[in-house]
Order: C-alpha cells, then sequence, then structure tokens
C-alpha cells in the first residue's frame, strides 16, 4: 500500500482558495498565524517570504512553499523590504478575497491557500520549516501552477473540483521534491515516515483494516516486531505513538465520511473500529470538539455552493 498517498487521499479537497494576490513597486505585510496549513504559489514574479529566526526566502514564479499549522509570516516584494502590520490588508488575506498590495503595475501574483480542518493529516502537522520547492527542481512544477492559476482566473463549472484535484497533484510533487533533496531524512519528519520499513509496515496494517481493534501488541505482531521496537521507531519517525497515530487516522477518516456522505454514524463508528457509536462518538467529540451529528450539521452550514 502507498501510506501518502493514502494520506492525501484523506486531506484532499480540503484546500479553498483564499486570495489571489497582486502586488508591485514595494510592497510587504506581516501575518498573524494561522492555526490551519498554508500553501503559496507564485505564479508570477517574485515573492519573498520572511519567518521567523530564519533568513528570507525567494519564491520565484513556478515555486511552491508549503507551511505548517501555526507558521508567523511575512511576505514582500524584497529581502530587505520593511514589513507593515496586518492591518485591513493583512485581514484580507486571511478572511479571503482579492488583495492588492504596493503600487501599479502589478509585477507579482501569489495564490494563497489554506487548508480547511476535517482531517490534520501529519505530512501537513510535522512541517518544522517551510517546504519550499522550485521549478527548477520539478520541471512539471510550473506547469501545475500555470494550470491552477488559470482554473482560479477563470472560475465555471466543476472548478472546485478542479483545483482541488490541481493542489493535489502539487503537494505530491512538493513531497517527491523534499525527498529528494532529503535522501537520508527519516526522524521526526512525516514524510520521510514511511521510509522506515517498521513505521511503513505497521502504517499499511492500519490503513488497510482502520475497522481492526489495533493495540500496539496486535499492531507490533502484525508488523513482526516487538512492542518495545514499534514504539520506539514511531517516537522516532513520526514523534507520536502507535496509538496515537491509530485514534488519529480512524478520526480523520470518520470527518471526511461525516462531511462527504450521509452513513448513519452507527455505521461510520464500526467503520472506523469503535464498538458502539456512544464510545465513537465520545472519542469524536475529544477530537473534534463536537459529537458526530453537530459537527456534520455545522460542516454542511458553513460550506459554500459548488462551483
Amino acid at each position: 500500500m502507498d501510506v501518502l498517498a493514502e494520506e492525501f487521499r484523506v486531506a484532499g479537497a480540503r484546500w479553498a482558495p483564499k486570495v489571489v494576490l497582486r502586488a508591485g513597486g514595494t510592497w510587504g505585510v506581516r501575518l498573524d498565524p494561522h492555526p490551519a496549513a498554508a500553501l503559496h504559489v507564485v505564479s508570477r514574479g517574485t515573492m519573498w517570504l520572511h519567518v521567523p529566526s530564519g533568513k528570507p526566502l525567494e519564491v520565484r514564479a513556478g515555486d511552491a512553499v508549503l507551511l505548517s499549522p501555526g507558521t508567523a509570516l511575512g511576505i514582500a516584494g524584497g529581502s530587505g523590504t520593511r514589513l507593515g502590520p496586518c492591518d485591513r490588508k493583512g485581514q484580507a488575506l486571511t478572511d479571503g478575497g482579492a488583495l492588492h498590495l504596493g503600487s501599479a503595475p502589478a509585477r507579482t501574483e501569489v495564490l494563497v491557500l489554506r487548508h480547511e480542518q476535517e482531517a490534520g493529516t501529519p505530512v501537513l502537522a510535522s512541517l518544522v520549516r517551510p517546504m519550499h520547492v522550485t521549478s527548477r527542481e520539478n520541471a512539471h512544477l510550473r506547469k501545475t501552477v500555470e494550470l491552477l492559476a488559470a482554473e482560479l482566473a477563470q472560475p465555471q463549472i466543476g472548478t472546485t473540483a478542479a483545483v482541488n484535484s490541481i493542489i493535489d497533484l502539487l503537494l505530491i510533487q512538493l513531497t517527491r521534491a523534499w525527498l529528494a533533496r532529503h535522501p537520508g531524512q527519516r526522524s521526526g519528519s512525516w514524510p520521510g515516515a514511511p521510509r522506515d520499513p517498521v513505521v511503513r509496515a505497521a502504517l499499511a496494517h492500519v490503513h488497510t483494516r482502520p475497522e481492526h481493534p489495533w493495540t500496539t501488541e496486535s499492531l507490533a505482531a502484525a508488523a513482526a516486531v516487538s512492542r518495545t521496537t514499534l514504539h520506539r521507531h514511531f517516537r522516532s519517525a513520526l514523534g507520536q505513538t502507535p496509538g496515537a497515530y491509530v485514534t488519529r487516522w480512524r478520526m480523520d477518516l470518520a470527518s471526511v465520511r461525516l462531511r462527504d456522505t450521509d452513513e448513519p454514524v452507527e455505521s461510520i463508528s464500526g467503520a472506523v473500529g469503535y464498538a458502539s457509536p456512544h464510545a465513537f462518538s465520545r472519542a469524536f467529540r475529544r477530537a473534534r470538539g463536537l459529537p458526530p451529528g453537530e459537527y456534520r450539521s455545522r460542516l454542511r452550514q458553513e460550506a459554500g455552493p459548488e462551483m
């Protein structure tokens, strides 16, 4: 099983285009941390990304940057540009809509997308620094960026589905390039975790049979290692215990079903490994802050019209 593909499948279709930023002249704005992951894609010109305790990062046309949840940053037209406060312009970048910075003519265009949080794939949560991939590293990246920009520039029937599919492709391209750049990376970073044979074997079992009553002992037996070995490898590769991963994966799968289907809660609870709807509802409330029925209702109330 391709575990990374499964993670993206569950995390997919959760990216909402929040703003198309167009900027020219001298411009810069400081943004407050956002609870979700963010994807910045430069379709034209150059943007400089400013993050705390790091050098400014030049992001050119055809490049993409994936930011972990809670990242405080600034964006500007130059490496030494003074960043303004998160005023009404910065708020527009948080709330959505078109945003114009600096002066005409606009020479830079940036597509800013936010990850919706029904499922918290660890690929996004585990990033410790911006994942920046250039079009020079991945020859296909620029074409994907151009396709995304064109779809957003002229929305029509099926645009939402098309944009979500294009972003899934961008995430795969970002991860492939990141892994190629860090061939020895494993410890503490999810994109490299499937390289650990013990973790890979265990994840394959969990993803194939989420309904199975997994314990650390039974999962270790399925992966043909001791309980201690499994626990150590999970801690090293994912920064969490096997039990924590199983619970998170089940909650993510349940969130997707609640959002995308009309399945009864009783059916979903069994499909993700809970012996009773009551036990499932209790676990789901702990993970998402709402019982399953209310969670489904809230998502559907908040959902906008499909393009």
